[in-house]
């Protein structure tokens, strides 16, 4: 069984002025999506700013999310690291608190081979045999690309390796691999302004920035288009592109958590190295934001 499908939110870590995890802003974040429909969260990802949280931190936040939504909706628990001790004491960590699934994003900045990437993640994964894992490729950010055949033989030949968060904005990686993959690896966006082709390759599902801020919408966009609505799906998709865009103009999650701040969400500042959205860029945001419904 699918670890979910639908609209998973890669959802930010709220702080206060000070730097520190504002558990209390947390718990409204997460109530708040779980009312909007979403089908999972994703806590602790690079939306969560987990390369600034500590260790400590970013175990508690994701115990946290855990006891709070109580089995609701899926939670799945960024657990990666480029090294992979710290990443098998994070999964085992979060695999005893009830994470639902670890999403575990290639070792960043050491640049694995291939070979290198199948004994990570065979290792983290034989650590953890009884929680699912989905594989986060993103390499613009991490240096690494996950080849499609070293996706599909781990998929095939680790149990508990189950998906991956398809990030590298290359369809046709991810039609290639999907096309190796025979049924055995559960595929999820990890970019908004794609899911709709991602889907149509076979995808169940997007781990979303765009949920932080439109939950309900990207929930339905999903659904309409598994259900067989394309020209639902494909009028959501399409309207959304400019909020997309908007979203990614500086590194994420610098414009979500402006955008939410413009909501009235009052999810504070970031972490240096990330500073505050330029003027000019957080002014076409809120446009974008006018025009897509979200602020008025």
């Amino acid at each position: 069984m699918a670890v979910f499908k639908g609209a998973g939110v890669a959802i930010v870590t709220p702080m206060y002025e000070d730097g520190s995890v504002n558990y209390d802003k947390l718990e409204e974040l997460l109530e708040y999506q779980i009312a909007n429909s979403t089908d999972a969260i994703i806590i602790c990802g690079t939306t969560g700013e987990s390369s600034t949280l500590t260790h400590g931190e970013h175990l508690k936040t994701i115990k946290f999310a855990i006891d709070k939504v109580a089995k609701r909706i899926p939670v799945i628990a960024g657990t990666g690291s480029n090294c992979t001790e710290t990443a098998i004491m994070m999964s085992k960590e979060a695999a005893s608190y009830g994470a639902d699934a670890l999403l575990i994003v290639t070792p960043y900045y050491n640049k694995a081979t291939q070979k290198g990437l199948i004994a990570h993640y065979t290792a983290i994964a034989n650590a953890v045999p009884d929680t699912p894992i989905i594989m986060y490729n993103v390499p613009s950010r991490t240096g690494c690309n996950i080849a499609p055949e070293t996706a599909v033989t781990l998929a095939k030949n680790v149990k508990n390796i189950v998906g991956i968060k398809a990030a590298s904005g290359d369809l046709s990686h991810i039609a290639k691999m999907m096309s190796m993959a025979d049924g055995s690896l559960e595929l999820y966006s990890g970019n908004d302004d794609q899911v709709l082709p991602v889907l149509s390759l076979g995808g169940i599902g997007v781990i979303s920035v765009l949920s932080n801020v439109a939950p309900k919408e990207t929930h339905d966009m999903v659904m309409k288009f598994l259900e067989g609505d394309v020209a639902g799906a494909i009028d959501i998709q399409l309207k959304a592109i400019p909020l997309v865009s908007a979203l990614f103009c500086e590194v994420n999650p610098i414009p979500v958590k402006a955008a939410l701040n413009l909501m009235g969400m009052e999810v504070g500042p970031l972490r240096m190295p990330l500073t505050e959205m330029e003027a000019a860029n957080k002014e076409v945001l809120a446009k974008a934001m006018k025009d897509f419904g979200i602020l008025g």
